[in-house]
C-alpha cells in the first residue's frame, strides 16, 4: 500500500540528536525555549530528549506537560528493551511512558554487527526485543515512530536481516518507520536505491498496514540534506534533522536546508503548511545559535550570513542591475537579505551600493571609483573591510567637506614588565587633543592592549561620556605575511558594543601594538559619531575608570 500520496512531515531532533554535538550543552530553560520556538515556528514534532538517559530530559517533559503547545506533537525518545528484561519491566520504556508524550520514539538495530557484537544479543533475541518494545508503547495509546539504526550499514551487510527488523516492527504495531543512515557514509545513489527496494520489498503486502517511511541522516560524507531529498524523491515522507545540523561528529542533516528547498524548489506539500513561518527562518537558525553558545555559521546556506553576500566585481555589477542574477532565490522569503562586501575583489559598484546600504550617498562627497580604488590600496596595504564595516563608514566620513575629527592620539606609550618572577604588569600612557585641548592620562592592564584601551577611553571619556557605555566584546589578530615571523604584518579587528549596537573596526601595521591603537582609536569615533555626542567636558574627578575593563576580552590570560 503507498503512502506517497501523504504530505512531508518534518520531525526535528535538535533537542535530542542536536545536543550530541560537541561543544553543545543546553539547560533545561534552554531547551524549554528552543521548543517553544520549533511550536511557535510550526514544527509539527518536537523530540524533546530521552528520559531514561538523564534527569535534565525527565525535568524537560514534566515542565513539557503544563505547557499549551500550538502546533507541535512532543516526542520521548529511547531505545529498545535491554535484551535481560521483559518489557513491562524494562526501566527505560517505562520512563517512555512516563514522560506522557503523545508520540513516542524508540531505535532498534538493524545491523547485526551491532545485535552480536554491541548488544551481546542472537539476531532473534534482537528481532524479540524490537516487536516487545514496540508492542509495548502502542498498548499504551501512543504514537509510535520506530527509527531503524545503522540501518544501511546492516542492509549491505545482510539485506534479508535488515528486512525482517523492519517487519518485526511493523507487526508488533509501527506506523511510521524511520531507515537511518547512523554513520552518515552512504552515498546518495545508493541510498536512494535502497529506500526503493525496502518499499517495493514491504508495501506489496496488501495484508499488512500501510508504513510511513522516515528518513533519519548523518553528515559524515557531507550529503546528509542531499539524502534526505534523495529519500523524498524515493517516497520518503517523515524526514527527521536537526536546526543547523547540529549533531554528534560532523553532524545531523540541516533541517534549515531541508526545510527551504522543499518548500521553495518542490511542488511537494509540507507539514508546516508551506515550509512554516519561512520569513522567520534565518531568525530561528541565529537564535537557536545564540542560546547554544555557538556562533552562527556565516556560509550556512539560506540563512548565514555571507549566503547572499557578493564579493566579486562582475557579480556585484550584475546584482546592482538585476539582483536574482547571482541569487537562487529571493534572500527575503527566509527573512534573510542580500549584500554587496567591499573588498579589493569588488568594483565602484559593491562599494556604491554597500555604502547606500550603511546610509551614505556618495554623491559630492566622494567618486565610487575613486573610493573602490582607494578600498584596493588600503586592503593591499593590509586592513580588510569586508570584517570592518565601521572602518568603511568612517573612511566614507572622512571626506566630507564638514569632517572634523572629534579628538586626535597626539601620542601613546606600552610598557610590559615581569621582573623576579611577578606578575606581569602592562601599562599604557596616551597623549591626546581635543578641541584644542590636551589631556596625558595613564592606565594598567593585564597585558599591552588592554592598558592601551583603558587610557584611550579614561582620556576621551572625559569629553564624551556616552563612552561610559562602550566596551569591546572581541579582539582578533590575523598574521598576514606568516614568513616574516615575528616580522610579520598584522591585521587587528575589534568588535565592540554599546548596548544598543555592535561594529567591527581594524588596524594593520608590522607592530601589533599599532595595529590595535588603529583599530582601538577607530572604534571609539564610531561610538561618538553614531550616538551622537557632544562635547562636554566633566573633571576626572568626577567620575572612576577600572584599570581592567571586566567585559573586555582583552582582560583574558593571553595577555593582549
Amino acid at each position: 500500500m503507498t503512502t506517497t500520496n501523504l504530505p512531508i512531515t518534518l520531525y526535528d531532533t535538535t533537542l535530542r540528536d542536536g545536543t550530541q554535538g560537541e561543544n553543545i550543552t543546553l539547560s533545561l530553560a534552554d531547551k524549554l525555549r528552543i521548543a517553544r520556538m520549533l511550536d511557535e515556528y510550526g514544527m509539527p514534532f518536537i523530540e524533546g530528549g530521552w528520559p531514561g538517559s538523564n534527569p535534565k530530559d525527565i525535568d524537560f517533559f514534566r515542565e513539557a506537560k503544563g505547557m499549551t503547545w500550538q502546533t507541535a506533537k512532543l516526542a520521548a525518545f529511547g531505545s529498545t528493551r535491554h535484551r535481560a528484561n521483559r518489557a513491562e519491566d524494562d526501566p527505560n520504556l517505562r520512563e517512555l511512558v512516563a514522560a506522557e508524550t503523545p508520540v513516542v520514539t524508540i531505535f532498534g538495530k538493524s545491523w547485526l554487527l551491532h545485535v552480536t557484537e554491541v548488544l551481546g544479543a542472537t539476531p532473534q533475541e534482537n528481532l524479540d526485543m524490537i516487536a516487545d518494545s514496540v508492542r509495548f508503547i502502542v498498548e499504551r495509546g501512543r504514537e509510535l515512530v520506530y527509527d531503524a539504526e545503522h540501518f544501511f550499514d546492516g542492509y549491505r551487510a545482510d539485506r534479508d536481516y535488515a528486512l525482517s527488523t523492519l517487519r518485526a516492527a511493523r507487526e508488533a504495531g509501527a506506523r511510521t518507520i524511520v531507515l537511518c543512515d547512523t554513520n552518515g557514509g552512504t552515498l546518495t545513489d545508493e541510498l536512494g536505491r535502497i529506500v526503493r527496494d525496502v518499499r517495493g520489498a514491504l508495501d506489496p503486502d496488501a495484508a499488512a498496514a500501510p508504513i510511513t517511511w522516515g528518513i533519519h541522516t548523518h553528515n559524515d560524507a557531507e550529503l546528509a540534506v542531499a539524502n534526505s531529498l534523495a529519500a523524498v524523491q524515493a517516497g520518503v515522507r517523515h524526514v527527521q534533522a536537526t536546526i543547523n545540523g547540529y549533531g554528534e561528529r560532523a553532524g545531523n542533516a540541516n533541517m534549515v536546508s531541508i526545510l527551504a528547498n522543499l518548500a521553495l524548489k518542490t511542488e511537494h506539500e509540507l507539514v508546516p503548511a508551506g515550509g512554516g513561518q519561512l520569513a522567520g527562518l534565518t531568525e530561528l537558525s541565529r537564535v537557536v545559535a545564540e542560546i547554544a553558545n555557538v556562533s552562527p555559521n556565516d556560509w550556512q546556506p539560506y540563512v548565514g550570513r555571507s549566503a547572499f553576500a557578493h564579493k566579486g566585481g562582475v557579480h556585484g555589477a550584475a546584482v546592482a542591475k538585476v539582483e536574482r542574477s547571482y541569487q537562487h532565490i529571493d534572500p527575503a522569503a527566509v527573512g534573510n537579505q542580500g549584500r554587496l562586501v567591499v573588498s579589493e575583489l569588488g568594483g565602484r559598484a559593491n562599494t556604491r551600493i554597500r555604502a547606500e546600504q550603511l546610509g551614505h550617498q556618495l554623491e559630492g562627497v566622494i567618486d565610487a571609483k575613486v573610493l573602490s580604488e582607494l578600498v584596493k590600496r588600503l586592503e593591499s596595504e593590509g586592513l580588510a573591510f569586508e570584517g570592518a564595516e565601521a572602518s568603511f563608514e568612517l573612511l566614507i566620513r572622512r571626506h566630507q567637506v564638514d569632517y572634523r575629527a572629534p579628538f586626535s592620539v597626539l601620542d601613546y606609550t606600552c610598557l610590559v614588565e615581569q621582573r623576579a618572577g611577578r606578575e606581569l604588569l602592562a601599562e599604557a600612557t596616551v597623549k591626546v587633543q581635543v578641541d584644542g585641548e590636551i589631556l596625558h592620562t595613564a592606565a594598567d592592564g593585564n597585558g599591552p592592549v588592554n592598558a592601551l584601551d583603558a587610557a584611550l577611553r579614561k582620556a576621551l571619556r572625559a569629553f564624551y561620556p556616552q563612552l561610559d557605555a562602550v566596551h569591546l566584546y572581541d579582539y582578533k589578530v590575523r598574521i598576514l605575511d606568516g614568513d616574516s615571523a615575528t616580522a610579520a604584518r598584522t591585521r587587528v579587528i575589534i568588535d565592540s558594543s554599546d548596548g544598543t549596537r555592535e561594529w567591527s573596526t581594524m588596524g594593520s601595521d608590522t607592530n601589533i601594538i599599532a595595529a590595535s591603537a588603529q583599530a582601538l582609536a577607530d572604534s571609539l569615533e564610531y561610538a561618538i559619531w553614531k550616538s551622537g555626542a557632544e562635547l562636554r567636558r566633566r573633571d576626572e574627578r568626577h567620575f572612576t575608570t577600572a584599570s581592567v575593563d571586566p567585559a573586555s576580552p582583552t582582560t583574558s590570560s593571553t595577555g593582549r
